[in-house]
């Protein structure tokens, strides 16, 4: 069997979870069976990449870029008995394959376009565009993976034409070897953390979809001793920046030890951050699953975390950590209850170690890659057996 993954992130350039979930779903398929990577960018190993800069678009809107890409992308799979495609950025390349060389499609959700409206002040008319691309590629696909039973329940009800029974939940993983609890210090001595003090951190990017602003307002009403350590990549849209820096800089002027790496640090400086924490706070409005809880949990840390999506079938409530009601319409008592669940740990470490205890112990018995592997793979023989 030869598998065709199509994905527009692989290492080393990944900055988001559906690209963590490639490189590690990546890792063990290939002890299992034959994989043939291709992603977008400049060239690296272990794939073949596809460059999104072509001259005779340049300047062109970024969707219609990637759809581009997604062209030289369907010709590079011609020898796959199957293509496996990952985010609207590489569905229609995969949509494209299954209708050029008549093999099985199957797509991941590890997001949804209708559920990120706000995609369109960063896209433009290309949200537009990368909505037709998803729709058109889910509902012809031959399965669609599913990482967690929540988004499974948003599939069908954004594309209520797709057959239930076509939509198969394999959650995402964690490499609980790799992420796990680290005793150094050395990167929190190098962004000046006072180790004296507790300290919530937050990772990911700065999009509408992660929450920050919600995180940052909540700081305002942390107990003085706690620390915030924002690893927080560049925002989305330059109106994102400008209201996230304001609000960073209300948050430094009303208290002192709040810290913000805008670089994209390597994973072994992510998991001593983690690692050290009080608590991660995962603030987000929108979440199929949420790999960044489960490195923070791998990683002995309590979690905070918005009660959205899949995150309920990752963080257990009042075990391995703290989850909040989200209401679109009550921001102000969502910021607040942030603020309690991170405060009530602040109040009582002990039973901020208890739930990263219990937390790692989750990780690793209900969500090793291992078994997410065997799972893809038998989706993938299955389909195969059908043609």
């Amino acid at each position: 069997m030869k598998v065709g993954i199509l994905t527009r992130e692989y290492p080393p350039d990944v900055y988001g979870g559906a690209g963590v979930h490639v490189d590690f779903l990546v890792r063990e398929l290939r002890r299992l069976i034959d994989v043939d990577v291709h992603c977008m960018g400049e060239p690296r190993a272990g794939a073949t990449a596809h460059s999104e800069d072509d001259a005779r678009i340049a300047g062109a809107n970024a969707a219609l870029r990637v759809l581009s890409t997604d062209l030289t992308m369907t010709a590079g799979v011609g020898g796959s008995d199957l293509v496996h495609s990952h985010t609207w950025y590489a569905n229609m390349a995969g949509h494209w394959a299954k209708l050029l060389y008549g093999v099985p499609h199957v797509v991941t959700a590890h997001s949804l376009e209708p559920r990120r409206p706000w995609k369109a002040e960063q896209l433009g008319g290309g949200y537009r565009l990368s909505s037709w691309a998803e729709q058109t590629a889910y509902e012809a696909a031959d399965a669609v993976v599913a990482v967690s039973r929540g988004m499974r329940d948003d599939v069908l009800e954004c594309y209520p034409t797709i057959d239930p029974a076509k939509v198969h939940v394999i959650s995402n993983g964690i490499d609980a070897d790799f992420y796990h609890p680290d005793p150094a210090t050395h990167v929190l001595d190098r962004l000046g953390v006072d180790l004296s003090r507790p300290y919530v951190t937050f990772v990911g990017r700065i999009t509408r979809q992660k929450g920050v602003p919600h995180l940052l307002r909540a700081g305002l009403q942390l107990d003085p001793s706690v620390q915030l350590v924002l690893l927080a990549g560049a925002a989305d849209t330059p109106e994102l920046k400008a209201e996230t820096d304001a609000l960073i800089d209300e948050l430094k002027a009303a208290r002192d030890g709040v810290f913000v790496v805008s670089e994209m640090l390597p994973r072994e400086d992510v998991r001593q951050v983690l690692t050290h924490a009080l608590a991660f706070c995962c603030p987000s409005v929108y979440e199929p699953l949420g790999i960044v809880n489960l490195e923070a949990m791998a990683c002995e840390t309590a979690v905070v975390a918005s009660a959205v999506g899949g995150i309920p079938e990752v963080v257990n409530d009042g075990v391995t950590g703290t989850l909040v009601a989200y209401d679109e319409n009550d921001v102000v008592t969502f910021e607040r209850q942030l603020a309690e669940g991170i405060n009530d740990l602040v109040a009582n470490p002990a039973k901020a170690e208890t739930m990263g205890k219990a937390g790692r112990e989750r990780a690793v018995s209900e969500f090793g890659w291992d078994a997410v592997a065997d799972r893809t793979v038998a989706l993938y023989s299955s389909l195969l057996a059908q043609q």
